[in-house]
């Protein structure tokens, strides 16, 4: 889990961040240093559940909120990531709201 250690308002607007993170969360970006989402488990306050269905609950579904439903359409692709840490499992699911 990391931190943000200090931030700086720039003249454009933005803010530049300085965080620390774990080592294993560093490797889980692969390299990656563009495209970046800075995300706090304290910002969510939504509740949902796993659904089970099939032969011996093999099948497990994440269910979406009722207010999030509502910009969500069927799309085919989906691309899913997991974030592994001591104490938890974060699952992120990114949908492209262009190609739905």
């Amino acid at each position: 889990m990391g931190s943000i250690l200090s931030s700086k308002v720039q003249e454009d607007g933005k803010i530049t961040y300085e965080v620390v993170i774990d080592r294993d969360e560093a490797l889980q970006l692969k390299g990656n240093l563009d495209g970046i989402h800075v995300i706090s488990e304290k910002a969510a306050e939504t509740k949902s559940r796993i659904s089970l269905r099939g032969k011996n609950d093999a099948t497990k579904y994440f269910l979406i909120p009722r207010e999030f439903r509502e910009d969500i359409k069927k799309s085919k692709e989906v691309t899913c990531q997991k974030i592994d840490t001591s104490a938890k499992s974060v699952y992120i699911f990114y949908v492209d709201k262009i190609k739905i």
